[in-house]
């Protein structure tokens, strides 16, 4: 009898999910894949729940793991209009220039049908639920089942994938008038507006809501020189948008990746982390990951920055790496950057400080479970924050658009720290808390908010699927400390994220649920489901802080297809 196998979600992870099971060369199982929508691939990124036309992507072809063909080969089955509306010029086209996020998510799709053709060829029973939402997830202990249910009844699986994607939940909007928890969908976003705009952090979410807003209460040129400049509506005259950021940083832009896939073969091996958790009490050392698959790579690659850097702790690397965007004028070092990523491009030369801490922040990832809570709070407070601003790779086309807004004095950053808060409004709009840079506390009114920090890490208590709460098949995740002294410090100190468990160890919660290597899920005594397995990522951040759009979609897909083999389908 074949195996039944349900993937959650036809978005990008559910897309490289079916892939794999398609290309595994097995068929004794069978996929039934349930999508909210009414279309496979784009999920909400390259959607218009994600997009619209003005959206780009900051990857492209030469990046985008491979799935049936390459983005080359499909652009030129592209229908001339759809062409046209996206102003893409076939003879100017090549495969180092990004693609509008639309029409890269009708590129996924077209990728999906594809696949869908070659598990049929290959004798795969596919069964597609569109326009179906899942309510909840059951887990039979003893027959070792999955129930899935929808709003058109329950379905038993012996293997469900969750991915279900991106999650914006709503605590605010609607409620207050002016104030928006997401920026998506950008549609929402087509306001006319004639004040100033508080915008929540400063990242590519930011700036997808900064390119709406700007277009619908201005328009951009650009002279025959190419200079692009912003004039905003004669109805708009006090149009402004204010990004409020932790760091006042902006995020640094897209230059040549001399690896596009963000592999290297100096990178540590499984066998090497396994080996050096046994000598560090099961603890993965963050020094360590740093040593070996950061600084030692410039040893032969570039010894003038090895030699630089070779001796400086992480902390020491991170105050050295921003202290150069602290000290410049964010649009300043903006322009720099710009014009820095323009040659990188031009010339095919990596930015390889760069591309390198991109590698090592995909590279720790899937490991960083292992952490010690110590090492996990060191991440998430001194090297995430550097790691967050390089890799954005915020797109060309973006950027001269950030600095012609900036130019016409619509634009303008302010760093507020970690401790500012927003305060909504009964009466609309938001009360900005935050102390400036001579430490003065402010208390600013805004009309209009957007909350732009990007994809919230979300909590276990958030997770949508009651069922495996309330069976207690999931768990939070947490992370031990190495040392019970820092533990107990912590906690003594009221730390409510720090907990102390009957043996008397101490542990950080970090958000969402807890899973092992292979995205299964474990339950609350420990043990991991053999049957059920996430992709999701607003679910698993904590073990997973850094995780990397398609690239995340491929290495995990991979390692949960090798799981099921081994289980049941090989």
């Amino acid at each position: 009898m074949k195996k039944r196998i349900a993937i959650l979600g036809g978005g990008p992870s559910g897309l490289f999910m079916y892939k794999r099971l398609v290309e595994s060369g097995k068929s004794n199982f069978e996929v039934d894949i349930y999508e909210r929508k009414s279309t496979l691939g784009a999920g909400m990124p390259y959607s218009h729940e994600g997009a619209n036309d003005e959206h780009v992507t900051n990857v492209s072809d030469n990046e985008t793991p491979g799935i049936v063909t390459s983005i080359s080969e499909w652009i030129l089955t592209v229908p001339q209009d759809l062409l046209a509306r996206f102003n893409v010029d076939l003879d100017k086209f090549n495969e180092y220039k990004v693609l509008p996020r639309l029409l890269f998510g009708y590129y996924l799709a077209d990728q999906f049908k594809l696949l869908q053709q070659k598990g049929d060829e290959v004798g795969i029973t596919t069964r597609v639920h569109y326009q179906t939402n899942v309510m909840d997830i059951c887990y039979n202990e003893q027959g070792k089942e999955v129930w899935v249910e929808t709003t058109t009844g329950k379905d038993k699986f012996d293997y469900v994938v969750i991915c279900t994607g991106h999650n914006w939940p709503v605590r605010h909007e609607g409620k207050v008038k002016g104030y928006y928890d997401a920026p998506y969908p950008p549609s929402k976003l087509l306001l006319k507006l004639n004040h100033a705009v508080a915008i929540k952090g400063s990242s590519l979410t930011a700036i997808d809501a900064i390119r709406t807003l700007a277009r619908e209460n201005g328009s951009f040129n650009k002279d025959e020189d190419g200079n692009v400049s912003f004039q905003s509506h004669a109805e708009s005259p006090d149009f402004k948008m204010i990004m409020h950021s932790r760091s006042g940083m902006l995020p640094a832009v897209r230059f040549h990746l001399e690896d596009s896939h963000l592999n290297n073969d100096s990178l540590l091996t499984e066998d090497e982390i396994e080996l050096h958790r046994k000598s560090n009490d099961g603890f993965l050392s963050l020094d360590f990951v740093f040593q070996k698959d950061f600084k030692e790579i410039f040893r032969e690659k570039d010894p003038d920055f090895y030699n630089r850097i070779k001796d400086l702790s992480i902390e020491d690397f991170v105050v050295e790496m921003m202290e150069l965007r602290e000290r410049l004028e964010p649009f300043q070092l903006l322009k720099a950057e710009y014009i820095q990523a323009e040659k990188s491009i031009k010339r095919q030369e990596s930015v390889y400080w760069k591309e390198m801490l991109a590698v090592l922040s995909f590279a720790m990832n899937h490991p960083a479970k292992y952490l010690s809570a110590e090492d996990m709070q060191r991440l998430q407070k001194v090297l995430m924050p550097l790691i967050s601003i390089v890799i954005a790779f915020v797109p060309q086309r973006s950027c001269t658009e950030l600095l012609a807004l900036h130019q016409a004095g619509v634009l303008d950053i302010i760093p507020v720290g970690a401790e500012s808060t927003v305060e909504p409004q009964n009466d609309g709009g938001i009360l900005y808390h935050f102390s400036d840079q001579d430490n003065n506390p402010k208390s600013v009114y805004y009309e209009t908010f957007i909350d732009c920090v990007g994809q919230p890490h979300l909590s276990y208590a958030d997770f949508p699927f009651k069922s495996l709460l309330s069976q207690k098949a999931i768990t939070p995740a947490k992370i031990k400390f190495k040392s019970k002294e820092i533990g107990h410090l912590a906690f003594s100190e009221g730390n409510n994220s720090i907990e102390k468990d009957s043996t008397g160890s101490y542990f950080l919660s970090v958000s969402g649920i807890a899973i092992n290597d292979n995205f299964q899920i474990i339950d609350q005594y420990g043990a991991y489901n053999e049957n059920l397995y996430i992709m999701a990522v607003p679910y698993i951040g904590g073990y997973n802080p850094d995780y990397s759009g398609l690239d995340f979609c491929e290495a995990a897909s991979l390692r949960i297809l090798h799981s099921i083999q081994e289980i049941g389908i090989s």
